[in-house]
Formats: C-alpha cells, structure tokens, sequence
C-alpha cells in the first residue's frame, strides 16, 4: 500500500476547520498592522538559500530538499521564507516603491529533511511577517507587538519573549573573535560540525544540540558585552518602547539567531505551557541588515519573524483553548423513493443558490438511517419528502434541537429556513 510520505501529514476535513480558523486570524491581525500578502515559488535556485541562509548551517548542509530539473539547473525546495521574499523584493524593484517600508506576510508550506518529532515535520506550514526599507528601533517594537498579538488574539497566556542584540556587523565581527578563542583550545571535543564553524561562524556552536552541555557552553562570552555604543543604542531604544507599549519580555543574551544575515535585534517566543514538551520555541526572528546587499540588491534593512502552523496548533492544545468547528448544515432533506430523491436533488440546487447549506442522503437508505445521518451532520431542520408531500406541495420542517415541526409549502422553503 501507497503510504503518505515520512515527515509528512494528511489534515483531514476534521481538523481542517482549525487550520482555516487560525490562518483567517493571523491575516486579520496583519491587515490591522498594514501588512499584505506575499506568495513566492514552491521552489527556487539553490543558490538563493545557499547564500542567504549560510553554506554553514544546517539547513543548508543537511535539511534542503535539492533536484536537478531538466535544464540541469539546481533548485530547492523552500526550507524558509525570508530568502524568497527579500529575492523579490529586489527582483520586482520594491525598493522604488514610495511607500516604504515594504510589509507583506506570507503563509505557504516549507520543507526541511530533518527528524520527525512531536510538532516538527519534514513539510510543514509557515507563517511569516518581513517589513523591508527601513532601519528604526520603532519598526522592530511593531514586529515584536504584531507576534505577540498573534498569539493573543487565540486566548494563550502561557508565553513568554525573550530578546537580545546580536549588534552591528562590526560588533558581531569582535564578538565572533571572542567565541573562537573562547571555544578553539578544546574545539575537539566537539562535534564535528561545531569543529568546521569555529573559523565560518562561530556563533553556529551556541546553537548546536549535540554539545549543548559541554561545560564551554555555559562559560561563553556574551554578545551584550561587545556591543558599540551605536548597537547599545538602537537596543535600548526597542527595550524602552517595548516598556512604554506594555510589552514583558525577559533579556536573553545566549539568544543569537546564527543565521548568517541577522543583526541588532534578535528574538525567539517560546510556550510555559504545561505539558508541551521539550522544544519551546514557538517563534523566532530578527533583524536582518545586509541581506538583502547579499542578494545583489540596493543597501535596504529588514526585520521579520516566522512561526510553525503546527506549533501553534499543540501550544492552543497545551492551553485547552477549544476551537469551534464553524461548520453548519442548514437542512438535511430525507427522501422516500425515486421520484422524491430526483426532486431533492432539484430542490438542494436552488436551496444553494440562495445561500442555505443543505445536503440529502445518497445512498438510498431508509429514513432512520437518514435521520441518523441528518444528527451526525448536526443538521439545524430536516424535512422528509415523499408521495404525500410531492402530491400536496408542502412539509414538515422539522427543528432538530426542540423537534419541533410546522408545516410549510415548497414555495416558502426558502424563507422558512432563513
């Protein structure tokens, strides 16, 4: 048997009401804050992501779904939606446009080849803001106040925001320095991923899982303590409008973003939520200042962050937060014999037009297996149609939930159930 590919998932119609219900409510959220949506190609060269992202980080190495299509030319899966979108904006010259700076959102599906764990698949959906043109403490603190409501808007509580500065490149140039004499007089006893960033990036090590509690980990220097005085300022200016607006967030500086592009302003989200495991980041994001010069664009900054469908989906779970399936079945029409079900049908067609959701039985079974039928499809009312009710012109509307019944002619169907 032909089974579903591993990483991956089948969201049944079941559940598909919540992927709706979430997706709709992340969009609302953007249209307050002015941000429009973006959508880029499923796939794209495999230069973008390797330049982008970094040729020394894991999505790069290891994660990337990467094919050869028939002009013999690399492409990639998207692993992320940051590259994509900054490719575009250069490529369709958004930087022209006089309203700056450019915000958009984006909703697609991304694809990485890593371990499949609770909350983490090999296809997975992702929802991310970018705002790009403008370098302003004030944009940051919008981003970090749009990711918070986000998540508020869905009644969690059980969060928790940390932020750091990783500093300008100067800064993160002294800091990267700092690390490698730090961690090189015992790199071999890490792993040998860490043993190839001490000289590419060594912020890469602080993020590394297998060596998380050699003890250089917790002795490393911290990036606050390298920072210029402009990378100070620009830092506390966030941290001082994030008080100002009501926004609690607890100052991490062990939070790096070792993604090759992120500058100033780095932070992840995580859950406090009982019960929803070892992996707590929710979301995460940043600053990115030379990006967007790194594909080969104008000197533009950015800020973004990106989020997991499915995460977001087991922290609402974590909090017992109930959705409720807005699904509806205005009528379920229960049929007796040929010439009621061919009338029916006729019936269900203009019912439609006029905007009641209705629905008849096909199976050709008995009322009582009808009814049962019409009750798991929570149907609002119910009519029955037979010989009597063709000969008459009229029936039985019947309430499910007081089981009341009155009696109306085909005619006035339509007002009834309205």
């Amino acid at each position: 048997m032909i089974q579903i590919p591993r990483g991956t998932q089948d969201i049944l119609p079941k559940d598909s009401y919540k992927w709706q219900y979430i997706e709709d409510t992340l969009k609302n959220v953007c249209e307050k804050y002015n941000y429009q949506e973006i959508r880029t190609p499923i796939f794209e060269s495999t230069d973008l992501f390797v330049r982008a992202v970094g040729d020394t980080t894991d999505i790069v190495n290891k994660e990337m779904y990467t094919f050869k299509d028939k002009g013999d030319r690399s492409m990639t899966l998207r692993p992320e939606g940051t590259a994509p979108v900054v490719r575009s904006y250069i490529e369709n010259k958004m930087y022209g446009d006089p309203n700056q700076p450019i915000k958009v959102f984006y909703n697609q599906p991304m694809f990485r080849y890593e371990r499949q764990q609770k909350g983490r698949y090999r296809q997975f959906v992702q929802f991310g803001v970018e705002a790009i043109g403008v370098e302003d403490p004030l944009i940051d603190v919008e981003i970090l106040s749009m990711l918070m409501a986000f998540y508020e808007s869905f009644g969690l509580k059980d969060l928790e925001l940390h932020i750091n500065s990783i500093g300008d490149f100067d800064s993160r140039k002294e800091y990267q320095k700092a690390l490698q004499e730090h961690f090189r007089p015992k790199i071999d006893e890490f792993c040998d991923d860490c043993q190839s960033r001490i000289d590419t990036n060594p912020m890469r090590i602080l993020d590394c899982k297998t060596d998380k509690n050699h003890p250089l980990m917790s002795t490393a220097p911290k990036i606050t303590d390298y920072l210029n005085d402009e990378s100070i300022e620009y830092y506390e200016k966030v941290k001082s409008q994030l008080d100002k607006i009501g926004i609690k967030y607890v100052e991490d500086p062990s939070l790096v973003r070792g993604l090759d592009y992120y500058t100033h302003t780095a932070f992840e989200l995580m859950s406090t939520a009982d019960g929803f495991g070892s992996i707590t980041t929710l979301a995460g994001g940043g600053r990115y200042n030379g990006l967007v010069e790194m594909l080969d664009g104008p000197a533009e900054t950015g800020i973004g962050f990106a989020l997991s469908i499915e995460r977001l989906l087991l922290a609402i779970e974590a909090e017992s937060i109930e959705i409720e399936n807005p699904h509806t079945l205005d009528l379920y029409v229960v049929t007796m014999g040929e010439e009621s079900r061919d009338y029916a049908s006729v019936l269900l067609s203009q019912l439609r037009q006029k905007g009641i959701t209705a629905d008849m039985d096909y199976k050709a079974r008995g009322m009582r297996a009808q009814m049962r039928d019409a009750d798991r499809k929570n149907a609002a009312y119910t009519i029955v149609i037979g010989d009597n009710e063709l000969e008459e012109g009229k029936v039985n509307v019947k309430n499910m939930s007081t089981g009341e019944e009155v009696a109306y002619s085909f005619e006035n169907l339509e007002e009834a159930i309205q």
